[in-house]
């Protein structure tokens, strides 16, 4: 019997096109998608990854949703990547094709690894199809040039200072911060502090709610979503 590696495709921001050639295939091919849903506050349960596979048209019957709690608690999120670690596993050995789905990139800030480090670690071929990550697609969005020639880029999650933003702004670095959410009051108070640098706003990108802002006024007053972004540097693009 033919067994084959369990693969992790990379969905891209929320905007089902965005997607590879090579990824949409993978899923087309696939008896088995796993798929992360969450529980709203609003007791609804719902997983911006299904939406984007429903637009794909890849059949319902595929996708096996699993639920994974968001909290900084890790613990519950990680005994639940432990469940498709183990159903994952299973169903490669009765043959079938496997696919386990992220948003963006499934290597990048995705804790979807921890399963495919548990895989490899059990020596079960995987593979992993990347994605476009959520600050590349905000670039286009805005119409931005990320980074220029030799000017470096340092993309950070939603745990920074305003002096560590400093620091890396005086090294001639555009900063990507991911995440805002967690924190929201340093970037106001950042704006506050240093209203030259340019700020450029993303929320929700690759969906239809998504949102650019580039007024630092307008940004200094918004509480971040999770799914927000910041793109920082000290000239005009």
């Amino acid at each position: 019997m033919q067994m084959f590696p369990v693969i992790f495709v990379s969905l891209g921001p929320g905007e089902p096109e965005l997607i590879t050639i090579k990824g949409l295939k993978a899923l087309q091919a696939a008896d088995c998608i796993f798929c992360p849903e969450t529980l709203a506050k609003d007791g609804n349960r719902v997983s911006r990854a299904a939406d984007i596979l429903l637009q794909l048209d890849i059949p319902e019957n595929t996708v096996r949703r699993f639920p994974l709690p968001m909290s900084k608690q890790r613990e519950k999120a990680l005994s639940a990547y432990d469940e498709v670690y183990m159903e994952s596993s299973t169903l490669r050995q009765q043959g079938k094709k496997v696919c386990i789905v992220a948003e963006g990139d499934a290597g990048f800030y995705s804790s979807i690894h921890y399963v495919y480090d548990k895989l490899q670690a059990d020596g079960i071929p995987v593979e992993h199809i990347p994605g476009i990550p959520a600050f590349i697609a905000a670039g286009a969005l805005g119409g931005l040039h990320v980074a220029s020639q030799e000017e470096r880029l340092t993309v950070i999650p939603g745990i920074t200072t305003t002096e560590e933003i400093e620091k890396l702004t005086s090294e001639n670095s555009a900063v990507v911060i991911m995440k805002l959410s967690r924190c929201t009051d340093e970037i106001h108070r950042c704006i506050r502090l240093h209203p030259e640098y340019r700020y450029h706003y993303f929320e929700n990108v690759g969906t239809p709610e998504e949102k650019y802002i580039n007024d630092s006024k307008r940004i200094a007053t918004i509480r971040f979503p999770y799914f927000s972004l910041l793109i920082i540097r000290t000239e005009t693009f």
